[in-house]
């Protein structure tokens, strides 16, 4: 028997389960339009849109509460939003366009379709009710027909930050080769140590000869660091050098930075693209899909948990913990008393004869403070600091079942989380990294600036920076992907009804109407 507490990998870890799960952000507005929609659930809402489907600047659904059960819309647009993101020319309107190289490709000269049109878009949310409104939509990703930089002219720069993830290397090589052998350009320079080394002077000549192998490494060829970043340090040494294009790889720290260096670039009048690359190895980034090198992670994770499992079954009472990735985890799970885990491990090991848990780090903090000092304080990149609950489960079972229940058991601890972090990418997120990063190099080339790439509905988009900073990707327990796994596994959810009754009404009917980004009228 497996049971796993709360990990970001457990979706596609066989044979593994959680039991807490990354807690879900709270809104960051409109708490007073929700307080009088949870008084008052028979009221309908009224959906209304603005006349224009396709703006330069993204616009908020206005939701407004009604007693009419009907939805409105006075457009023939049915409801289309499309979150665009900024362009060089909203604020250099006179930059020329020039046709783009890949005409001339011999790599694209038998392809049909060439460039994507502009008005090609993804949308969010591709499940839908008859007569529903389309809902928000994104820039589909791709090569445009007309480029706003001269090869020859560009110099362009990438940067790594944060935290090691499996696919940083494949990424940085594929814009070095996508910017050479798509569009001609060779001036590529590595800005190495994170933001900090920008206006440290740190910077290596990046070309394919010196980049061809570096996917085969895990870590960065280039460094990383967090925290570092100082907006007006980083854009002057970017217009100093003569940068024009910026890519960027991190998580949602560092595209907080993005943010501020495009918008700080938009202010000087400069001419410089900037485009982030979202990285996390918990796979907790909003809007998009999946974030690369969660697929490798998954697959070495299942190392150290069949390696637990393999332990504990080939003794008498033999328990296994495995801790994983998951920083922001909730633990809806109590130790003491009647349906506890400590009482649900006993049983397991009555019945099977051992027990794997699998916890996430984030899990379980609230318990750990209690018995450790608590620290309060953040990392560089704003992170929150953690305790080692692996650690703490894994002396709290010892203690139940050496002093309470007088009961001998064979525990082994098992923490691969920086094994993990530092191998290289498997096939799938090879791939994946090459289509992310030409997807953000054919941005870049057409002038877009201010975004983010990733898959939407499993196709590549540019999505505004703010949609990917402003929340973070959760699993929440009152989805039916978590009940699949509970069902799949024979875990109890360790939840009481009232506790499941708040996670439905304080955190997901909030988070949809965070998702739906209204403002309240």
């Amino acid at each position: 028997m497996e049971l796993s507490l709360s990990s970001s990998l457990h979706s596609t870890t066989p044979a593994s389960f959680s039991l807490s799960t990354n807690s879900t952000s709270p809104p960051r507005q409109n708490l007073g339009l929700f307080s009088a929609a949870a008084s008052n659930f028979s009221s309908r809402v009224l959906l209304k849109f603005n006349k224009s489907s396709i703006l330069r600047q993204p616009r908020p659904v206005v939701v407004k509460s009604q007693s009419s059960s009907e939805i409105t819309n006075d457009n023939d647009d049915h409801g289309f939003v499309l979150e665009d993101v900024p362009h060089l020319t909203s604020f250099l309107p006179d930059l020329p366009s020039y046709p783009n190289p890949l005409k001339y490709s011999q790599a694209y000269a038998i392809v049909k379709n060439t460039f994507v049109s502009p008005e090609d878009v993804v949308a969010q949310q591709i499940v839908v009710q008859k007569g529903s409104p389309r809902g928000i939509h994104f820039r589909r990703a791709g090569p445009r027909e007309k480029v706003y930089f001269k090869p020859e002219q560009v110099r362009a720069c990438i940067v790594t930050c944060g935290g090691l993830c499996p696919g940083i290397n494949t990424v940085i090589r594929e814009i070095v080769c996508g910017l050479h052998n798509m569009y001609g350009v060779d001036d590529v320079l590595g800005i190495q140590g994170g933001y900090r080394g920008f206006y440290s002077q740190n910077t290596i000549k990046l070309t394919p000869k010196l980049v061809n192998d570096i996917h085969k490494r895990g870590g960065t060829c280039l460094q990383t660091s967090r925290g570092g970043h100082d907006t007006k340090k980083i854009v002057d040494n970017i217009q100093d050098r003569g940068i024009n294009q910026v890519y960027i790889i991190g998580g949602d720290g560092t595209h907080k930075g993005a943010a501020a260096i495009s918008k700080e670039v938009e202010k000087r009048g400069l001419q410089v693209a900037v485009v982030g690359i979202p990285k996390t190895i918990d796979n907790d980034i909003a809007v998009i899909d999946k974030s690369f090198g969660f697929d490798t992670a998954v697959e070495e994770a299942q190392r150290a948990i069949n390696a637990a499992h393999v332990e504990a079954e080939c003794v008498a009472n033999g328990v296994g913990i495995v801790k994983l990735m998951g920083r922001y985890s909730e633990s809806p799970f109590y130790l003491e008393g009647q349906g506890g885990l400590l009482e649900y491990v006993e049983q397991r090991l009555k019945e099977n004869g051992h027990v794997l848990i699998v916890l996430a780090e984030g899990a379980g903090q609230e318990y750990v403070s209690q018995s450790a000092q608590a620290v309060n304080g953040t990392d560089a990149s704003g992170n929150r600091l953690l305790l080692d609950v692996g650690l703490w489960l894994t002396q709290e079972v010892k203690d139940h079942f050496t002093n309470v229940r007088k009961m001998e058991i064979n525990l082994k601890y098992i923490d691969p989380t920086y094994m993990i972090r530092a191998i290289p990418s498997n096939a799938y997120d090879n791939i994946y990294c090459t289509l992310l990063a030409q997807s953000a190099v054919h941005g870049t080339m057409a002038g877009y600036t201010g975004f983010t790439v990733g898959p939407v509905n499993s196709r590549h988009a540019y999505i505004p920076i703010n949609r990917v900073t402003e929340k973070t990707n959760t699993v929440r327990l009152t989805d039916r992907m978590w009940a699949r796994l509970l069902a799949s596994t024979n875990q109890p959810s360790f939840l009481q009804k009232c506790e499941i009754v708040r996670e439905r009404v304080d955190k997901e009917t909030m988070e949809v109407i965070d998702d739906m980004r209204i403002t309240s009228i």
